[in-house]
């Protein structure tokens, strides 16, 4: 990664976060990378003065690379380098214009976390069956945790396993995988995904396109209602739609969460993952076909099935450490209809730097460190959302235009969850919303992908702006993957804010869809979530520039309109927005 200059101090931050747009201070002494954990607040690097207005792929490469460069160490939320990339975008948001959007004239919205790092000496789980016993290597077979906000060993032994199927109870899919259980003090054993995956042609839940009961949130969540001690799910590349290095790096070091009211007492003692490798192995333990049980779970009426004599004892170890991280809001107020916002978000941060030894591709070494720099996922959408915010501060507009960019994204949404039950203006008083996570540097396309595809006006719009650009808006190609349900939009989407997630198409103008799918499977399989997800100054940004100038066209002309689009009907989010706007009334 190139060395960036860096400027002076947290006192020099305060002050370009207040001043204007030509005082910014820049300093040319760079910080060493190995230093840079001592800096403190002081990491930063305004842009030079004389960006334009205009969307421009070259700025939104210079942004791209100065949120992704080592010295932010791969912005971990609560951390003194991964703090200083939301201060950087704050004094971003200064340089530009917006005004402070949070609380007591800041652009910071302070988010109080905890982090929690697994002492993996201490800490294990195993399956015994009779005097047998099969201890996980953690990392290998198994990546555990807890969600109790606790140091006290947290511990369990002897627990039966059940196998729950998808662990899925759907009143509205008439579906129940705890019917007639009673799971208190067992172990749970659960399959990635949900029953529309593994028979689409049935269409059962939303056939392949992956519900929020796909999500491995709801079902530790679902677990821990149930009363289980612990819940697993089984890994699978495909259903999954990431491989098990995903999931080991993700995992791994210290995990982030909010404050929560009752230190997390209510979640089960251990959540996890097994390998698919270790499942396999369980399944045959307990005298069970793991294909033939999965077939049955993806069936109506399908029974929960006990494990045999396999019971499961684990314990979990944890480091805690209390922090605060932040959420940045800037706002360009309108000019005529100033309490009215079109808004968009974006997360900065991403996974942080973790210890040793190097992964990625076998065969290939991408990288010489552990920084997992995020330059695709998300310093594209953190960049893009600036860049956008830069070309907004040029047009006359009648509505405010709403610029967050939020933390802990990576942890579960945790960031935009907070807002959203913590918002600097009214969600009744969002006129809609869009999301910016993770562009691909693919280069131009015929299309543009719409993830969660049919679910409000918005995509009207955004058909209308593509055609004037010879373009068409897609469906997403993988909605198996569960990317509508797997970023910040939906935090708000539940609260009723009709909300757009688009993306980089696949139909490359060079070399079609074959072309197009092959860089996107290469981003997936070798750089996402791992420390090959740096920027490369040969990407070709001309995609990029376009995914940023149709987004900016989308929110521009919302917010220069009095129009008020809404979700499609029968969209699941539509009656929390005609609650949230009789409220208003």
């Amino acid at each position: 990664m190139i060395r960036l200059p860096i400027a002076l101090s947290a006192l020099a931050l305060l002050a370009a976060c207040g001043g204007s747009e030509t005082d910014a201070p820049v300093l040319t002494q760079p910080v060493p990378a190995e230093a840079a954990s001592d800096t403190a607040e002081a990491l930063l690097l305004p842009l030079p003065n004389g960006t334009m207005a205009a969307i421009s792929g070259r700025e939104i490469a210079t942004r791209i690379e100065t949120l992704s460069d080592d010295i932010f160490e791969g912005r971990a939320p609560g951390t003194q380098a991964g703090e200083a990339s939301a201060r950087w975008i704050a004094a971003e948001m200064a340089r530009i214009g917006l005004k402070p959007g949070a609380e007591d004239g800041s652009y910071l919205q302070p988010v109080d976390m905890v982090e929690l790092t697994l002492d993996a000496e201490n800490s294990g789980l195993s399956v015994s069956k009779g005097d047998v016993q099969t201890d996980m290597i953690l990392g290998t077979d198994a990546v555990i945790w807890s969600k109790r906000q606790t140091e006290t060993p947290l511990s369990f032994a002897g627990s039966e396993m059940v196998f729950v199927g998808y662990g899925v109870v759907a009143p509205e899919y008439d579906w129940d995988d705890y019917a007639g259980l009673d799971v208190a003090g067992k172990t749970v054993v659960i399959l990635v995904n949900d029953p529309g995956y593994a028979s689409p042609e049935e269409a059962r839940f939303n056939g392949r396109a992956m519900t929020y009961y796909g999500r491995w949130t709801y079902k530790y969540e679902e677990a821990a209602r149930q009363g289980a001690a612990a819940a697993i799910v089984i890994h699978e590349t495909a259903p999954a739609s990431y491989g098990w290095d995903v999931v080991a790096n993700s995992w791994s070091g210290g995990q982030p969460d909010l404050v929560r009211p009752d230190a997390g007492k209510d979640r089960t003692l251990l959540e996890g993952w097994i390998s698919n490798e270790m499942a396999l192995n369980l399944f045959a333990q307990a005298g069970l076909d793991f294909q033939a049980m999965k077939l049955a779970a993806a069936m109506p009426g399908f029974t929960s099935q006990d494990m045999g004599e396999l019971t499961a004892s684990g314990t979990v170890t944890q480091k805690l450490k209390r922090l605060q991280s932040h959420n940045v809001v800037g706002v360009i107020p309108g000019n005529t209809r100033p309490d009215e916002y079109m808004l968009y978000v974006s997360h900065w941060d991403h996974i942080g730097k973790k210890s040793g030894d190097k992964t990625g591709a076998p065969g290939e070494d991408f990288y010489e460190d552990q920084i997992f720099n995020g330059a695709v996922d998300n310093a594209s959408g953190s960049a893009a959302t600036l860049e956008i915010a830069e070309a907004m501060m040029a047009e006359e507009l009648d509505r405010s235009v709403l610029f967050v960019s939020v933390t802990l994204e990576e942890s579960g949404l945790l960031g935009s969850a907070y807002y959203a039950e913590n918002p600097t203006v009214p969600l009744n008083k969002i006129v809609a919303g869009v999301n910016i996570d993770a562009i691909l540097p693919i280069g131009k396309t015929r299309d543009l992908v719409v993830v969660g595809y049919g679910a409000s006006e918005l995509e009207d719009r955004l058909k209308a702006i593509a055609e004037n650009d010879g373009r068409t808006i897609v469906p997403d190609p993988t909605p198996e993957a569960g990317y509508f349900y797997r970023s910040d939009h939906v935090s708000f989407a539940k609260k009723g804010v009709p909300m757009l997630y688009a993306d980089a198409g696949l139909d490359k103008i060079d070399g079609g869809v074959a072309a197009g799918r092959a860089f996107a499977d290469v981003y997936t399989a070798q750089r996402y979530h791992k420390p090959a997800d740096e920027y490369d100054a040969s990407w070709d940004m001309s995609g990029m520039e376009q995914e940023v100038q149709t987004l900016f066209t989308l929110g521009r002309d919302i917010a220069a309109s009095d129009d008020w689009p809404t979700w499609y009907k029968g969209n699941e989010f539509e009656a929390a927005r005609t609650a949230s706007l009789a409220a208003a009334d």
